[in-house]
């Protein structure tokens, strides 16, 4: 509604924010669209907007926000910094690892000319190093004849913003932050694996021990921390593929998807499904190529649902997707 108080409704939109309600943000950003008066106030709105999309797992329409707020000026350097880190974030969510990387990269450097002031900045150098790390880890991967290099430059990156988080979480008693930083140390062990730090059994097993602290994600508070075991099984995952034979590879990847899986139902997290849907779907892949045994998916109506609405959210998911669904049984649930 024009005229209504800006930051009145913008405290509104925070407090959803941090209650996880993320319909509640998107309507509370389009009230503050509707109140905004100058450039910096719609490009806020916007960025509310965005996080309420992020939430729910709409990459694509959070990264439109994200744009638009960064092509008004003028804007404060605190807000466009912000909005500069949330970007990177829609980039990596989308598997668009060329430009996060490439905008972490700027971000990063930025801090390295001048380094940061204040609790805002500090935030934005732990979130672009990890960001930045993330996609050097990743490349791993995508570009295998630059596996070392990539694999050392994430090592660098993502033990400097592990350092950083924790740090943040004992200076500011945001637990939030300890989460992130534990996210970093999973990653970490994929990254040791690949640079031969690490034999890929023992960090299995680091990594199926340490789940034992959410062994019923349904028990545990959502937040960073549950959400940060959810990021190990992939780790874990990503240490089989690459690592370990048969049969070890295929107890890891059962025991990793099917927990990853279940944190990403109890937090409502798409870019989790994605990797698991993804990771479960190549185990299968792989054990019928060995073995010639088809594992048939076993789906129902609320599975297809769920497969479908990340083959919505993630264009890169779409033929993993329609393979899921073209080979499994659909049942009705009991």
């Amino acid at each position: 509604v024009p005229g209504e108080d800006f930051a009145a409704l913008d405290a509104q939109a925070i407090e959803s924010h941090r209650a996880g309600d993320w319909r509640g943000l998107i309507a509370g950003g389009r009230r503050l669209l509707a109140s905004a008066n100058t450039p910096a106030e719609r490009a806020r709105a916007l960025n509310r907007l965005s996080g309420g999309h992020d939430g729910l797992g709409r990459y694509s329409k959070s990264l439109e926000c994200l744009r638009e707020a960064l092509s008004l000026t003028p804007l404060t350097p605190q807000l466009e910094l912000m909005l500069r880190v949330n970007l990177v974030g829609a980039h990596y969510a989308l598997w668009h690892v060329i430009e996060a990387r490439a905008t972490a990269r700027e971000l990063v450097d930025r801090f390295e000319m001048r380094p940061p002031n204040g609790r805002v900045e500090r935030v934005a150098q732990a979130f672009s190093l990890m960001y930045r790390g993330h996609c050097a880890r990743r490349a791993i991967t995508t570009c295998t004849e630059d596996a070392h290099r990539n694999a050392n430059e994430a090592c660098a990156d993502l033990e400097r913003a592990g350092t950083l988080f924790s740090a943040l979480a004992r200076e500011f008693g945001d637990d939030s932050y300890g989460g992130v930083a534990n996210t970093c140390r999973g990653a970490l062990l994929e990254v040791h694996c690949t640079l031969g730090l690490l034999d890929p059994l023992d960090a299995v097993s680091t990594i199926t021990e340490a789940l034992g602290g959410v062994e019923d994600p349904l028990l545990a508070p959502p937040g960073d921390w549950l959400e940060s075991y959810g990021w190990w099984c992939i780790f874990g995952c990503n240490v089989a593929v690459r690592h370990l034979d048969d049969p070890h590879f295929h107890r890891a990847m059962a025991i990793f998807t099917n927990k990853a899986i279940e944190i990403a139902d109890r937090l409502g997290n798409w870019s989790l499904r994605e990797r698991a849907f993804s990771l479960e779907q190549m185990r299968r892949e792989r054990l019928e190529k060995s073995t010639g045994f088809e594992a048939e998916w076993i789906l129902d109506e609320e599975d297809v649902r769920t497969i479908a609405g990340t083959m919505g959210r993630f264009p890169s998911f779409r033929e993993t997707g329609w393979r899921i669904l073209a080979d499994a049984r659909i049942v009705e649930k009991v």
